[in-house]
């Protein structure tokens, strides 16, 4: 209806104007970048949700018979302290471990070139190719602006190298710093010993964990689960894991930093001074996981967060004092499945030789048979078994091979090898592994791919 002047009436100029066409005004510069990068984080958060992940069994444990029921412990975590450099306010943890993945890895960024002089002084494994490997790099005493904690990433097992953001801290020193890393399936990840730090986004972005005054001394992962062990220790300089009197098993799921303890029974497991040495360690499998206490209480259980673990049994052997990177010196535990387990028992060195007799268990632990005796030259640092069984042994020396059902022999070094040994080696598949150099100034990762019968280096570069 119009009015005498031909206007709608009950209709002003503010109608006229709300239905006139408008245009909407452009976004800030780089809005629809931000978008994108929020939606690449929401795809590797999703891809991470739907990705599994084995272990590489490789560490050391011992055991004595007792009788004790391990109960995950359900409910609200231990409160932390006020947070500190990025640390969140979570319960403990603890460290030491190597993993696997049974699946394809997930596409991950480039990376950066790897800063020069790297020293590598751990490596893990997510894939046959995929491998990590933390250590510390640049001009010695100039942390400040060039020499300090790096990651870097191979995707071709050794082929190639990129560097990754790493950890803001130094290398172990008595309570601070980390020389340690473990990678699930490429995407959560931690670098530990002494501190916590943990990364859920491949290693772009790492934040430290409190673990109020404790040392995280060992780190181990399967399915979807993290494993660790934290220690009241007393250790200066790079012997962090030295002087150990109380440990404690904890555990979280692999894409939070929530941890809890594991069971009343792994809560504060004693070191006696002048009867225990103070070691620790963990071993995982698919289905089954086992602790190392101080005392050389085997413990074992399910690794899915939920049952009882409980005393496993007895080995025929001393755990002996403390690695450099917190593993027992006497009693190196490896799994060939969720009860099939071998062990290494290295008597005290004499000289650079040593007595190394290696044993078997086809029930979890509860009773061992002396299989072999490893070459007397060198001294034990790490074992490890290939799904087909080889048994590999790393020694200040070399490396040793045990074929299923052959006779030791050692391995074919490319050159002549570290001059100090290797203090570490693992499988990933029945062909590929990977070892360590003890001296972290050899600068190389070294990798096998027909089995362990031949090994060479790759400078981390």
């Amino acid at each position: 209806m119009r009015d005498g002047n031909g206007r709608d009436e009950g209709r002003d100029d503010l109608d006229t104007w709300l239905h006139d066409r408008i245009e909407p005004l452009p976004p800030p510069p780089g809005t629809f970048e931000a978008i994108r990068r929020r939606a690449r984080r929401r795809k590797v958060r999703k891809l991470a949700v739907t990705v599994g992940a084995a272990v590489v069994v490789v560490t050391a444990a011992v055991t004595v018979p007792q009788v004790v029921n391990l109960q995950v412990e359900r409910g609200t975590p231990v409160a932390g302290q006020s947070p500190e450099n990025g640390a969140t306010s979570v319960t403990p943890t603890g460290s030491n471990g190597v993993e696997a993945s049974a699946t394809a890895p997930i596409p991950l960024p480039a990376g950066n070139p790897v800063p020069p002089n790297f020293q590598p002084s751990s490596v893990t494994a997510v894939s046959a190719t995929r491998v990590f490997t933390i250590g510390q790099a640049g001009t010695p005493g100039n942390c400040a602006t060039q020499y300090c904690t790096s990651v870097a990433r191979t995707e071709n097992a050794g082929q190639t190298w990129n560097g990754l953001p790493a950890p803001l801290t130094g290398a172990p020193d008595g309570s601070s710093g980390v020389g340690q890393i473990r990678f699930l399936e490429g995407i959560n990840g931690w670098a530990f010993g002494p501190e916590l730090w943990a990364t859920h986004d491949g290693g772009e972005h790492w934040r430290r964990v409190a673990t109020h005054g404790q040392r995280v001394i060992d780190v181990e992962t399967v399915g979807a689960r993290a494993f660790a062990i934290e220690a009241a220790c007393t250790g200066t300089g790079t012997d962090f894991t030295s002087g150990c009197t109380r440990f404690t098993l904890y555990s979280a799921p692999a894409r939070s930093d929530d941890w809890t303890r594991v069971g009343a029974a792994t809560s504060n497991l004693t070191a006696q001074p002048g009867k225990h040495t103070g070691s620790a360690a963990l071993v995982l499998t698919g289905a089954r996981g086992y602790l190392l206490g101080p005392d050389g209480t085997l413990y074992a259980g399910p690794v899915n967060g939920t049952a009882t673990w409980q005393p496993a049994g007895g080995i025929p052997c001393a755990t002996g004092q403390p690695q450099r990177d917190g593993e027992p010196s006497g009693a190196l535990l490896g799994a060939l499945t969720a009860t099939n387990l071998l062990l290494a028992c290295a008597q005290p060195p004499a000289g650079a030789t040593q007595l190394k007799l290696v044993y078997t268990s086809v029930n979890g632990g509860k009773s061992w048979q002396q299989s072999s005796t490893a070459p007397a030259a060198g001294i034990a640092t790490s074992i490890a078994a290939s799904p087909v069984n080889t048994v590999m042994l790393a020694t200040s020396t070399g490396i040793e091979m045990l074929p299923a059902g052959g006779t030791w022999r050692p391995a074919t070094l490319s050159g002549t090898g570290p001059a100090a040994g290797f203090s570490f080696v693992g499988m990933t598949t029945n062909t590929r592994g990977m070892a360590l150099p003890a001296d972290a100034t050899d600068g190389t990762v070294w990798f096998t791919t027909d089995g362990g019968a031949t090994w060479s280096p790759s400078p981390v570069k």
